[in-house]
């Protein structure tokens, strides 16, 4: 029996047995955590003294007891800031009602709140190294989730430009298709360029996980080092969140998301977003006048031909609350985009001419019920596929400068390669989640995730061509299980199985007669199946003092554009790519405090070492003009990242976080060479290796009238300087870097009417100072800009 189906065989048992094993005995109580001035107190500790049971209130402050014994009992509550509830109750017939109210242990506590990341407290308490994000502090910004996310420990992203240009997260180390994204749950790896993580705005979102190393089985996938959940507001309700922006570089951004809920359940709801920019700032290179012939070494130019535009719409109905669907959804997701293409992948290559656009036409199914067959069994399915296609247009045949000047070239051609290729991808996901809690304290876990590739494409301008006839085929299934066993709200583990699958099938080329120009293709039919494992703990040493250890053993596989490239990305491919595994390792502590009443602290630092085989990483093709993945034998990563976080009442927040990670080469000898390589032990080039963020916000109340609020905020991004070629390649004096980096932020916000109209005016980049990323591509140059918002919610009006 094949090792999936032993997984899956051994996880229905489990299942099986447990479902009947529970039997309804004793009474239940419920209950619900408040304060004095009747708000809600969410994730409260609650015990029943002298028993086994024990739980965290959910998100209302709601708490629910099966099978207590008859009889007299006493009931114990705490929550950080407030003093600690004990009650004696009597507990008979089949159900009690126990209402709990807390008071403030301080007189002035209630208003020392850790604000930002530390108000998402149940993410953060899990025994994974997870920093979770709340977006809702931002949606006042005009930050998109990508850039929000690079003002997390440990976390950078960097891209190829400006609004909507290439990019890619960097988690401890782990970059690109090593970090896997997900929108609740669901992975967005066939969504399409016109629905990417930098151009989504964070008005989407309700938080952001962050998973750094470990990630948990029921976010189903083959992440490496990494994972960022984008966690929207799935809560049935009736509202409205419309927000418009503009700015420089002819930048627009727009974004309206609503949902109605009626009484009987039935649910609809739309998210529509566009962003459009011209993307004409200031860059700093090197450029020859055409026209006179005169060179400079260094001069500044606006870009000129980098316009970039998309829409999207989703949306989705069905019904919700039910016995048998919490939540059933059919959905429709349609976006497109237009891309100039500016740069190569060196800001040495000028296009003015090629672009690429795509689109995204993807239905969607979600479904969710609880105690599906038998109490504490929940299930949740997600499906979708994507009939979009993406397509790359160069059929100019012109050499430009950064002056905007060309000179045509003779013949047909283009300005990289002479295209017109469209291609459809034809990819589609499924997922299974299933638990089962088994009492209190244990629970199982089952999860698969199933991903099919097919893609077909031609191109008019070559028509007979039988390259693009060939079969590009990929589908990978990810089957976990896990156990989870907590205890008291004090100790809480982990342990898990995936099984990793993948099937390709390709062409090779090879020249059958010798002569010049004759081409044949075989196919081939790829298989590959692994196994991986791992564990992550969590344990109270306080209430306010939570240590964190984590350990897994992961496999990444190969994406369908490393192996068969991708044209809109300069990105060719590698079909000789394996997968590339890890041994993840993850070690950590948080702990709050508060002191005179008014001040809060919070500190946080993680640990982490990889040692990674077939590392799979992106360099320069032998023409420097696109970029191809490569296996790497060996890479160790060991680093650190910490964050502090100061609030004084709700007046002023502060936080630092740092992180430092060293990363090498280990590959000691390179294939076909019985000397040592000479690029062992050297640090990986074009990765940051030392950065961190820093920032500020001051409140102030009742500003100009009641109700009325306003914020000043700052932000502080340092990225310390790094090698863009291997270090120990090059002379002294000759070594290519990228330079220090500073950026400055700043932000005011004023919101009227408790929230319901906000206008806020953002300056990025305040000193003007050249920013960087990959291959020494150009990031903007100082911009403004101004957002105006009005929320509406039915429950706040």
């Amino acid at each position: 029996m094949s090792t999936p189906k032993k997984i899956f065989f051994i996880s229905f048992f489990f299942f099986s047995f447990f479902s009947f094993a529970q039997q309804n005995h004793g009474v239940t109580v419920i209950g619900q955590v408040v304060e004095k001035y009747g708000q809600t107190v969410p994730f409260a500790t609650v015990v029943i003294e002298k028993t086994d049971l024990s739980m965290i209130s959910d998100e209302n402050g709601k708490f629910i007891f099966r099978n207590v014994k008859p009889g007299k009992h006493t009931i114990k509550v705490s929550a950080m800031g407030f003093s600690v509830f004990k009650k004696s109750i009597e507990v008979s017939g089949t159900s009690v009602n126990i209402p709990v109210h807390l008071d403030n242990e301080l007189q002035e506590l209630e208003s020392v709140t850790v604000l930002g990341r530390s108000s998402v407290d149940k993410v953060n308490k899990q025994a994974y190294n997870v920093t979770a994000v709340d977006a809702k502090k931002l949606h006042n910004s005009t930050l998109d989730l990508a850039h929000a996310l690079d003002r997390v420990s440990g976390v950078r992203f960097r891209e190829a430009g400006g609004v909507g240009s290439r990019s890619e997260l960097s988690i401890n180390g782990f970059s690109g298709n090593q970090i896997k994204i997900f929108i609740d749950g669901v992975p967005m790896d066939n969504f399409g360029s016109s629905f990417q993580i930098n151009n989504i705005p964070i008005n989407l979102a309700d938080r952001v996980e962050v998973y750094k190393g470990v990630v948990p089985i029921w976010l189903g996938g083959d992440a490496l080092g990494g994972a960022v959940n984008i966690v929207t507001n799935s809560k049935p309700r009736t509202y409205v969140d419309a927000s418009y922006s503009f700015g420089s570089f002819n930048t627009f951004k727009t974004a309206i998301n609503a949902g109605y809920t009626s009484k009987s359940g039935f649910t609809t709801e739309i998210n529509a977003f566009q962003n459009y920019s011209d993307n004409n700032y200031w860059v700093n290179v090197e450029a020859q006048n055409l026209e006179t012939n005169q060179y400079y070494k260094e001069t500044r130019v606006r870009r000129f031909h980098d316009n970039y535009h998309n829409e999207t719409v989703i949306f989705n109905i069905g019904i919700t609350g039910k016995k048998y669907a919490d939540k059933l959804m059919f959905g429709f997701t349609a976006g497109q985009n237009k891309a100039d293409i500016q740069t190569g992948a060196r800001m040495e290559a000028v296009f003015g001419e090629r672009y690429r656009r795509g689109n995204t036409l993807m239905p969607t199914l979600k479904y969710q019920v609880k105690d599906l067959f038998t109490k504490g069994l929940n299930v949740n399915v997600t499906g979708n596929f994507n009939f979009g296609y993406e397509q790359t247009v160069d059929t100019v045949n012109r050499r430009y400068n950064w002056f905007g000047q060309y000179v045509p070239r003779p013949g047909l051609g283009g300005e990289a390669e002479r295209s017109l290729y469209k291609f459809k991808n034809n990819n589609g996901i499924a997922t299974l989640n299933a638990t089962y809690a088994i009492g209190e304290r244990h629970s199982l876990l089952l999860n698969n995730t199933f991903n099919m590739f097919d893609r077909k494409g031609s191109d008019e301008l070559y028509p007979e061509s039988i390259a693009y006839q060939q079969p590009q085929k990929l589908q990978k299934n990810i089957l976990a299980a896990a156990y989870k066993f907590d205890y008291n709200q004090k100790w809480s583990t982990s342990l898990f199985v995936k099984n990793y699958d993948l099937n390709t099938t390709l062409t090779r080329s090879y020249n059958p007669s010798g002569n010049w120009g004759d081409v044949a293709y075989v196919v081939l039919n790829d298989k590959s199946s692994n196994l991986g494992y791992g564990g992550a703990s969590s344990y109270y040493l306080k209430q306010n003092l939570q240590l964190k250890a984590s350990y897994e053993k992961s496999y990444r596989l190969p994406t369908s554009d490393e192996i068969f490239g991708n044209p809109n990305d300069n990105v060719q491919g590698n079909n000789n790519l394996k997968p590339e595994s890890s041994n993840n390792i993850n070690l950590g502590f948080s702990y709050q405090t508060s002191f005179n009443n008014v001040n809060a602290l919070t500190f946080d630092i993680n640990g982490i070492y990889r040692n990674s085989t077939d590392f799979i990483r992106s360099e320069f093709n032998n023409n420097q003009n696109k970029t191809v993945t490569v296996n790497l034998g060996g890479v160790r990563t060991k680093g650190i990242d910490g964050e502090i976080r100061y609030s004084y009442k709700k007046r002023f927040t502060s936080g630092l976080n740092m992180t430092y990670q060293d990363i090498r080469n280990m590959t000691k000898y390179e294939p076909e060479q019985n000397f040592v390589s000479y690029y062992y032990k050297d640090r990986l080039p074009n990765i940051p290796y030392l950065f961190g963020n820093l920032d500020a916000t001051l409140f102030f109340d009742d500003v100009i009238k009641k109700g009325n609020n306003l914020s000043v905020g700052y932000n502080l991004l340092y990225v310390h300087s790094y090698y863009l070629y291997w270090p120990s390649s090059g002379t002294s004096s000759g070594k290519h870097d990228i330079p220090v980096q500073f950026k400055n932020d700043l932000n005011l916000v004023y919101t009227m009417a408790n929230g319901k109209y906000n206008v806020a005016l953002e300056c990025q980049n305040l000193m003007d100072n050249e920013l960087v990323d990959n291959f020494s591509l150009q990031k903007p140059s100082r911009a403004f800009y101004v957002k105006f918002r009005y929320f509406f919610n039915k429950s706040n009006k």
